[in-house]
């Protein structure tokens, strides 16, 4: 709640514009780590291209398999659910689902991974909302080379793509521009954050098990983010020290305000410490009561380990509902369907 003057001065932050101000450091600090975000308006059309073949009708939705143009060359394969009791010349609401780590990608939000309790994409699209779930590259039918890309970090190549995504659900017929959101668990819980920091389009952001600031994960020792699917710089440049690294958590909570944010983060996380979540959360409040949306920052901490279990999806489907302005016409019980 500080923010310094172009000679280094600190004063303390007291109002909206004070805020701002603030805001912009935090976003210059995540593209000095993760590289800087490309001009978006230079990229060419999306070109979404169905396979016919891959259509999937169930009982509430058609799960539509489809690729989108993010950059020459560069396709995303990704899952598109459409409920199936849209009225003619209506709109719904959208989210972006975005995958945990593994080899199924896209395949693990529709429940097709070993592992329940992963199938938000699918429950989602019961409940009545247009769902995209893109492959994050190298992950599914994601082929990708992060060596011979043009960007500094696999974060900032998901960031452009999953802005993308957001183009493709914004752009479809049935789908309520102003009222989209994104949610994603461990892998796809940190990228739902980073997204919803640089695309205020994103009106509610939900992590699970998705991040902890740099010091409280694993007692600081960061090599886990310095891939070249995350944040090689970590490494590269800041040394593995998390006192040099040009962001943290605490400000990419509160860069998300004054919109929704709803972080599951279990109390036995092996990935991501609660400790350290229970230190950022009073903090990032400070900045949400500022901006009168204390509401709209909340937390959960179920008694689990690096999951996702249904009360905690549950209570995120409520919380999506009401930020987005959404009655499901079903309530789908969520513990049945991941057993």
């Amino acid at each position: 709640m500080v923010v310094r003057d172009a000679q280094g001065v600190e004063r303390p932050i007291k109002t909206r514009d004070d805020w701002a101000q603030r805001r912009r450091h935090i976003v210059a600090g995540i593209e000095q780590a993760m590289g800087k975000l490309p001009d978006l308006k230079s990229l060419p059309p999306l070109e979404v291209r169905v396979d016919q073949a891959a259509l999937v009708e169930r009982e509430n939705y058609t799960r539509v398999t489809l690729t989108y143009l993010v950059e020459p060359n560069d396709r995303v394969p990704a899952y598109l659910y459409v409920p199936s009791d849209i009225a003619p010349g209506s709109r719904r609401p959208a989210m972006l689902a975005l995958h945990p780590t593994g080899p199924l990608g896209k395949g693990i939000v529709d429940g097709q991974g070993p592992r329940a309790n992963r199938n938000y994409a699918a429950e989602l699209a019961q409940r009545g909302y247009v769902v995209l779930a893109p492959d994050y590259p190298s992950f599914g039918d994601y082929t990708y080379d992060f060596a011979a890309d043009e960007y500094v970090s696999g974060s900032m190549k998901g960031i452009v793509n999953h802005m993308r995504g957001v183009d493709l659900l914004a752009a479809r017929n049935e789908v309520d521009p102003r009222r989209i959101g994104v949610i994603g668990h461990s892998l796809g819980g940190h990228n739902a954050m980073f997204v919803g920091v640089f695309d205020e389009r994103l009106k509610v952001v939900v992590s699970s098990c998705g991040w902890t600031p740099f010091h409280d994960y694993y007692g600081g020792k960061l090599a886990g983010w310095t891939s070249d699917r995350y944040i090689p710089r970590i490494k590269d440049v800041y040394g593995l020290d998390p006192d040099k690294v040009p962001f943290d958590f605490y400000e990419v909570v509160a860069a998300l305000a004054p919109r929704a944010f709803f972080s599951v983060s279990p109390l036995k996380d092996h990935n991501f410490e609660v400790a350290g979540v229970k230190k950022a959360i009073p903090a990032a409040h400070e900045v949400y009561w500022l901006l009168e949306a204390s509401d709209r920052l909340q937390v959960r901490y179920p008694d689990c380990e690096h999951d996702f279990p249904p009360e905690s999806r549950r209570e995120a489907y409520a919380f999506i509902d009401s930020v987005l302005e959404h009655r499901p016409a079903r309530d789908i019980p969520t513990a049945q369907a991941s057993q």
